[in-house]
């Protein structure tokens, strides 16, 4: 299995994020990044609290060619959940190509464009049609009508992480997209919760992030869904319920998609992250592989990734995800889930 792994610019005490990739460059086919200072599923590389890094754009140029001499693809990001009034604007026409094309002179072009916007792809669509225009995985399509009402904009397609778990389905919009001319791409380590009700409202949250910070906001209430849920400890199997899939687990993967994408943009530890996948194993808490990880809720407690039963991804590949009248979960929580003493 071949994975895409996202970028992060590292500090000055930190490693380039180039060694890593270096170390495991048989294992990675692409890196996945945001540019500079524009908007994205996460937070700007460059910018924090009106503090801008004017030398994040020159060490990120250079990581780039670094990765390009490496013979690794690359993916531009245009995927904040809303560009505001500027989300059909020639104003955001004009960014698009800009970045494009400077990447054009910088690095000789980019592979691939991964967006969350038909407004995004048309453009790319339109002026860069050399480049593979990917639909987010923050756009939940997971239905063949899905891929089909956007077919003339993406070339392919992040499945709904909600249904990584049911490989008969995920064969099912394989078959569709492999008559259709299309990729289809897996995000494997997501800790979001499943069917997540709160997602639109975070991820228009991570878009405004920095208008927000700047706000004085409502005082003593947690405004994502899932750390506010997770409180409760009755509620820690849902996490057992999402949509991460073990590194154990991750070849059964292997004839669906071309590469597996991993969280690890935010990632406090990303190699780590890599290199259980790239082994297929991981020894010690699982909530510390996935973003979120959620480990800050659960402490004292971890989830022993070497506990779950044999018959883990046999269960849950293939059950019906009705969740609340089943108890399989819940009895596997109980036995590896591990109270540390310090």
């Amino acid at each position: 299995m071949r994975f895409a792994v996202g970028y992060q610019l590292a500090g000055e005490d930190e490693e380039p994020f180039v060694n890593l990739v270096r170390d495991y460059r048989d294992h990675i086919a692409e890196v996945y990044f945001p540019w500079a200072d524009q908007p994205s599923g996460r937070a700007a590389l460059n910018k924090q609290r009106g503090y801008t890094d004017w030398t994040a754009q020159a060490r990120q140029e250079e990581e780039l060619r670094e990765l390009r001499r490496m013979g690794v693809r690359l993916d531009v990001l245009f995927n904040a959940n809303c560009y505001g009034r500027y989300a059909v604007s020639e104003y955001l026409e004009c960014q698009v190509g800009s970045v494009l094309e400077h990447l054009g002179e910088i690095v000789g072009g980019v592979e691939t464009v991964t967006t969350t916007s038909p407004a995004v792809a048309r453009t790319v669509k339109k002026h860069f049609p050399e480049v593979e225009v990917r639909a987010s995985v923050n756009m939940r399509i997971g239905t063949v009508k899905g891929m089909e009402y956007l077919a003339e904009l993406f070339d392919g397609y992040h499945v709904q992480r909600d249904y990584n778990r049911d490989l008969a389905y995920l064969r099912e919009l394989k078959e569709w997209a492999d008559g259709a001319g299309k990729r289809l791409y897996m995000l494997a380590n997501s800790g979001c919760m499943s069917f997540c009700s709160g997602q639109s409202f975070h991820d228009n949250m991570v878009a405004h992030e920095q208008e927000i910070d700047e706000t004085h906001n409502i005082e003593g209430w947690t405004p994502h869904v899932c750390w506010a849920y997770l409180k409760n400890p009755e509620h820690w199997v849902s996490v057992l319920q999402n949509t991460w899939i073990r590194p154990e687990d991750i070849h059964h993967y292997e004839d669906l998609f071309p590469y597996v994408k991993l969280a690890t943009r935010m990632h406090a530890r990303p190699r780590a992250v890599v290199r259980a996948y790239v082994e297929g194993r991981h020894r010690g808490n699982l909530l510390d592989l996935c973003e979120p990880g959620y480990a800050p809720a659960f402490a004292p407690y971890v989830i022993d990734n070497e506990a779950f039963p044999a018959d883990w991804f046999e269960r849950t590949s293939t059950c019906d995800r009705r969740c609340h009248r089943c108890g399989y979960c819940q009895s596997v929580l109980e036995t590896v889930l591990v109270k540390m003493e310090f």
